[in-house]
């Protein structure tokens, strides 16, 4: 859409591929006292790590966790077995340090940032308020940043209007930019965006609706069809829309559009994108469409137990480091991954060589 990239214009993200970068950290793990490989996935990590930072020593600092809150108009049609009050719910939860999320990130030293993109509900005044004011260590932030009481119906027409879309990307760019750190962890809340990501998914892959379309919060068996015939009369009212900004609008949600441009302008930073489950990928699917290289910033947390999210996982050729059958969300999934991501950069810069341990190698 001509009129949003006027307004909320993307950035330009180059790659970062460098072969003799990539070579060097190669060859620092395989000098380690260990048998070559022997490590796995973790060595494949660090890899990833020290090549998005450009640095054989990767360090990891200040993790911020992002948990994009909004509401979605399509929830009216059934297509959640939770009422949407559970959003505005969930979001307090978070911020009193009772939802899973909450704990993991607190455990794991991660700064929890809660985002109001478009709850149908207003928060009361807290402390931590003033925009000029960073997340006190230990404390969750909400971050005010609500363009609409929830996006439209997109049954019934477009999700979002442009410009609500465009203010969402530009809203994720300025909010990444201020907060410190390097590595980006994403979380959501939303009632239906579960319903949002499968659309997605359907339309910017071309995949069958009914094919990547699960239960979400927990659907029987007869809800789940009538949220697959929901989302088919969804497709169908939205043919036209086709490139990755006016499917965005047209089926998104704000929290996945104001997460699109949270990834678009970490990517720039070239801090760390750690993904969580179905809709944050879903979130880094349209970022990548819009600029392809913002997958080389990207660690993927887990295999959800969604459908959908393997398929998703498929298209953008990604090895998540778990497959536990997650499907909560809230960045549940990335905070429990984070751990694996420091122990990765640890790895590289603490452990031995064969040479400056004096052990011998493989004849």
């Amino acid at each position: 859409m001509s009129d949003i990239r006027t307004t909320a214009p993307i950035p330009s993200i180059s790659s970062i591929h460098d072969a003799g970068l990539q070579s060097r950290v190669q060859h620092l793990l395989d000098q380690k006292t260990k048998p070559v490989g022997s490590l796995g996935q973790l060595e494949q990590l660090a890899l990833r790590i020290a090549c998005i930072f450009g640095d054989e020593q990767p360090v990891l600092q200040a993790p911020q966790m992002l948990v994009f809150a909004a509401d979605h108009g399509l929830a009216a049609r059934g297509v959640s077995a939770y009422p949407v009050d559970v959003t505005w719910q969930m979001v307090e939860n978070f911020l009193a340090g009772g939802a899973a999320v909450s704990v993991l990130a607190r455990h794991n030293g991660i700064a929890l940032n809660v985002v109001d993109c478009g709850v149908a509900r207003d928060f009361v005044v807290r402390e931590q308020d003033p925009a000029h004011k960073l997340p006190v260590p230990g404390e969750p932030r909400l971050w005010r940043r609500k363009i609409a009481y929830g996006s439209a119906d997109c049954s019934a027409g477009p999700a979002m209007t442009a410009e609500q879309c465009a203010m969402a990307l530009r809203n994720g760019m300025a909010l990444v930019r201020q907060l410190p750190g390097n590595a980006l962890l994403l979380g959501e809340m939303g009632i239906g965006n579960t319903s949002s990501a499968s659309l997605l998914l359907a339309r910017l892959c071309n995949e069958p609706i009914e094919a990547v379309t699960g239960v979400g919060t927990g659907l029987d068996a007869a809800g789940l069809a009538r949220k697959v015939e929901v989302l088919r009369q969804v497709l169908a009212l939205h043919a036209g829309a086709q490139e990755p900004l006016d499917v965005l609008c047209a089926m998104g949600g704000l929290e996945i559009a104001t997460m699109v441009g949270a990834v678009l302008q970490a990517a720039v930073e070239r801090r760390v994108i750690v993904v969580d489950g179905f809709i944050t990928t879903a979130a880094v699917l349209v970022a990548s469409r819009l600029q392809p290289a913002v997958l080389e910033r990207c660690v993927y947390a887990h295999r959800s137990g969604e459908p959908g999210h393997t398929r998703m996982l498929a298209h953008l050729q990604a090895q998540p480091l778990l497959d536990w059958q997650l499907r909560l969300g809230e960045g549940s999934g990335a905070a429990l991954a984070w751990p694996l991501l420091q122990s990765a950069c640890t790895i590289l810069r603490e452990m031995a060589s064969f040479a400056s341990a004096g052990v011998s190698q493989q004849s």
